[in-house]
């Protein structure tokens, strides 16, 4: 009919907004009703933050366990002067706070030596010697304790096997233990590598070619100036030296 007049179409409405009645069909006596909420969004914030090394991954909460002594240990271990070794079961050396459980493949090498607890003397020439500290078991032990809770154990441990490795004299057990170290600390693949720089990979990829006792010492000694330079005035000033000189010297002087 052309004297109609055409429907009038609800205007579009935001969504999650119900289209509310038109006011005229309220009754008088009731409020119009405030529109409807949108409801709250679901969380879009991520789990919790996962590490990822060389394709392995676990819970970021896992690096927040507290650190715990190797049994055995000088801080395990320092009211018993004089006391047992310290020795590491594989299956301590497999623990490795904030990393995936990995057990190395060279569990033939004992890295943390059997050894007595050392003098005063001793513990105290280490504070000014980092050589001095790294050629007493002992000393090896306690520092490799403190780089357990920096999550930087691997540096020790690849510095300790390719010390076991110039040792040996057979062909065929250099060439297995060359291949065992690659595996464990220089293949990008492991979550036990460690920092080296792209020279003294090119370096480590010829020597494989046929290994030899020798074939990692460049690499040994950048990890061990890593250590010397980076780690060793943090190990001086943590919570695991300082208690063991306390503990030496307040025996010392109540002697």
């Amino acid at each position: 009919m052309c004297g109609a007049s055409a429907p009038l179409l609800a205007p579009s409405l935001p969504p999650c907004l119900p289209p509310s009645p038109p006011p005229s069909s309220l009754p008088a006596s009731l409020p119009a009703s405030p529109p409807a909420s949108c409801p709250p969004a679901a969380s879009l914030s991520p789990p919790a933050e996962v590490l990822k090394l060389g394709g392995w991954q676990q819970s970021r909460s896992a690096r927040d366990e507290p650190h715990q002594p190797f049994p055995g240990s000088l801080s395990a271990n320092r009211t018993q002067p004089g006391g047992g070794g310290l020795t590491v079961r594989n299956e301590d050396r497999g623990d490795n706070a904030g990393r995936p459980t990995h057990t190395t493949k060279m569990e033939s090498i004992q890295v943390i030596e059997e050894c007595q607890n050392p003098t005063a003397d001793e513990i105290l020439s280490w504070a000014q010697n980092f050589d001095k500290m790294m050629k007493t078991p002992a000393g090896r032990n306690l520092f490799r304790e403190f780089l357990r809770t920096e999550y930087s154990e691997e540096n020790l441990l690849f510095w300790l096997a390719c010390e076991d490795l110039k040792k040996e004299q057979n062909k065929k057990v250099i060439e297995e233990k060359a291949r065992l170290i690659y595996e464990d600390y220089i293949s990008i693949l492991s979550p036990k590598e460690v920092s080296l720089d792209s020279r003294v990979r090119e370096v480590i990829n010829r020597n494989l070619l046929d290994p030899s006792p020798h074939m990692y010492e460049d690499a040994q000694l950048q990890i061990y100036t890593l250590m010397h330079r980076d780690s060793f005035p943090r190990f001086l000033n943590s919570q695991i030296y300082k208690s063991l000189v306390e503990s030496i010297t307040g025996s010392t002087s109540e002697t």
